[in-house]
């Protein structure tokens, strides 16, 4: 899968215009990560480098592979993997106030936050069911699709569910109310429509779909994918389009301070946002809602990271940290 076309074009390199203060403030705060780079050693990571998980995902992926829908092949996909075009958009995370994300202050308390794991563990076990189309608004699209892996057999799906089970439970010491549309705990699914409606009826503050892509190797980096202004059929974004670009661009600006990035070289032009108006999931939400892509599985340097039980710890506390200062206000 790859987003490599005609119409795109190299991300423009970023200006420093404070590259001198910002190397005296880096110089003041090297002691002090050093220290907190000494503990982490100590501590360790208590789910260690992802690699048992893709070594026990790879004959199940191997299976997958031999039986995965044809919703696989390049081509329009409803997780945001396959289109045409870059996104526009300004990269950002704002301000917060308070406490740090992750802190456990309490501050989300009556706030409900919807954590969409992208796909499901037993898609490809299903072809006939998520290859069948559903009214996305503006055209029908299929249910829903398998994913993708790693060249080492580590799934999406695994990724995704991982990521989602982190993220639960920082927002949970948050005192969020943390809600999945699927937990692993369903034979497939759920379409994209329904993906939506758990979200519309939980009347969620925000939404977050997690992804990983699938695209050409060299391509590296995450974005954040936004609805565009959708008024069609069931799909009407319009009241959603500027509160879920303030969700992204604060999950944008989490996500980088958090990981280091680096946003995406291959759309967005580096800014590491994406707007669409063709994926079902954000064209019939009613609430704010996100898709966010990690990475590149694909890519030798990106599936280094996304393997990572740190480096996913790390995603999780980045996107953590745009939905509390979203939420905060």
């Amino acid at each position: 899968m790859s987003y490599v076309g005609p119409d795109f074009e190299p991300p423009r390199p970023p200006r420093h215009p404070l590259r001198a203060p910002l190397t005296v403030a880096v110089a003041a705060l090297v002691p002090g990560a050093l220290v907190g780079w000494l503990v982490w050693q100590a501590v360790g990571d208590s789910d260690g480098d992802g690699s048992a998980a893709a070594q026990t995902s790879a004959s199940a992926s191997a299976s997958a592979a031999a039986s995965a829908p044809s919703s696989e092949l390049p081509g329009p996909s409803e997780d945001g993997k396959q289109q045409t075009g870059g996104g526009t958009g300004q990269s950002g995370g704002g301000e917060e106030s308070g406490a740090p994300a992750g802190s456990g202050s309490g501050s989300l308390k009556g706030k409900v936050v919807v954590i969409d794991p992208g796909h499901n563990p037993g898609n490809f076990r299903h072809p006939s069911d998520i290859n069948r189309k559903v009214n996305i608004g503006t055209n029908w699209k299929e249910c829903d699709t398998t994913g993708t892996s790693t060249n080492a057999g580590y799934t999406e799906a695994e990724f995704t569910l991982d990521v989602s089970h982190r993220l639960r439970t920082i927002l949970k010491k948050e005192g969020a109310t943390v809600k999945f549309t699927q937990d692993g705990d369903r034979a497939w699914g759920p379409c994209v429509d329904e993906r939506a409606e758990i979200g519309n009826k939980a009347e969620a503050d925000a939404v977050v779909s997690i992804h990983a892509d699938g695209s050409a190797a060299g391509n590296r980096g995450f974005h954040v994918i936004l609805p565009g202004s959708v008024h069609s059929g069931a799909a009407d974004t319009r009241p959603i389009v500027a509160s879920s670009r303030a969700l992204g661009e604060r999950i944008a600006g989490g996500f980088l301070r958090t990981t280091g990035g680096p946003p995406s070289n291959y759309i967005g032009d580096g800014t590491g946002l994406d707007v669409r108006k063709d994926l079902g999931g954000l064209n019939l939400s009613t609430v704010p809602k996100v898709f966010i892509e990690c990475g590149n599985m694909r890519d030798t340097k990106d599936s280094a990271q996304l393997t990572s039980g740190a480096w996913r710890q790390k995603a999780a506390e980045g996107i953590s940290e745009g939905i509390v200062s979203f939420l905060r206000g």
